[in-house]
């Protein structure tokens, strides 16, 4: 782990990095499983002056995507989307999202944006269940633009002692995140 850790951070200084960054937030929140928080953190800690232009790009792609997620959910729910949903069985879930939608509306996207609840449900449900799409993508706008920015601030302030911090307890620390990326998962099922 520690060893791709140092290749991770290594991206920082990669003339592709926020380019991937962007790319990986774009497939992440149609799509993708793996949040882009990871590789953000990454690069924040390798280059934490940079931190605020990598959570800018996170914040676009992860919007981009978003829009895809919501055109497969608008344009494409029964070819594409439907069987995701059986492959993973997950239609109990998708059907208590229904419901959220119906009760919480574009509230629902702010908190999921923000969320370690993974995105790519969201931003699907909310095309097929017509959710405003002006509303939609502000909403997406703002909590992406939140949650990415808190963490390249946090980064930015912390600099080298946050770097130094992380690599003294990087192991307890991937433990900590894994949980938080599997409880997302799990919140999501339940």
């Amino acid at each position: 782990m520690r060893r791709t850790y140092h290749w991770t951070l290594s991206w920082a200084e990669h003339p592709f990095a926020g380019r991937a960054l962007f790319c990986i937030a774009l497939i992440e929140a149609s799509v993708f499983p793996i949040p882009p928080d990871i590789l953000l953190i990454a690069l924040a800690l390798g280059r934490p002056a940079a931190a605020l232009s990598f959570a800018a790009l996170a914040t676009a792609g992860s919007v981009v995507g978003a829009m895809i997620g919501y055109a497969i959910g608008m344009f494409l729910f029964a070819a594409v989307a439907q069987p995701v949903i059986e492959f993973y069985h997950a239609t109990e879930t998708f059907n208590h999202v229904q419901q959220w939608f119906v009760d919480y509306g574009v509230a629902i996207i702010l908190i999921a944006g923000f969320s370690p609840i993974p995105f790519k449900v969201f931003t699907i449900a909310a095309g097929a269940f017509g959710l405003s799409f002006p509303a939609f993508v502000a909403a997406a706008i703002i909590s992406r633009g939140a949650r990415f920015y808190i963490e390249a601030a946090l980064l930015r302030w912390g600099g080298d002692r946050l770097r130094d911090f992380v690599e003294k307890y990087f192991e307890w620390l991937t433990v900590v995140v894994a949980v938080v990326v599997v409880g997302g998962f799990a919140l999501l099922w339940l």
